[in-house]
């Protein structure tokens, strides 16, 4: 019985998402509102480096073509900020949900950040 329990207790422990090296300064979801057809549309997202070592961003993925990312390739100091700049280019009228999906050298997992609104002609 107590194999039985112990062995339930590692995978319970085993299947908790590890801790995040960050904190979200602000939404991870923008709602921008309503923008202008054929224009770029910028937004900045800011964290904080919870570890006690230097964080770097190793890549951010944008979900489609329409959306590009940028973002400094300097560590990021313990208790310090950084930032992940998303602009969209507003070709389509109408509602846009886009994500990036952020990752943080020597960390599993992504971090998902939204932008949406509404384009106008």
């Amino acid at each position: 019985m107590n194999y039985v329990l112990t062995a339930l207790l590692s995978f319970v422990f085993l299947a908790l998402p590890p801790e995040s090296p960050v904190e979200w300064i602000g939404e991870t979801t923008l709602d921008v509102g309503d923008i202008v057809r054929n224009e770029d549309y910028s937004v900045e997202f800011r964290f904080r480096n919870l570890t006690d070592t230097p964080l770097v961003v190793d890549n951010v993925r944008a979900g489609c073509g329409c959306t590009a990312t940028d973002w400094a390739g300097a560590p990021v100091m313990p208790g310090d900020t950084g930032s992940i700049n998303v602009t969209y280019d507003a070709m389509n009228v109408g509602y846009f949900r886009k994500n990036v999906k952020v990752f943080f050298h020597g960390h599993r997992g992504g971090h998902k950040l939204y932008l949406e609104g509404f384009v106008e002609d």
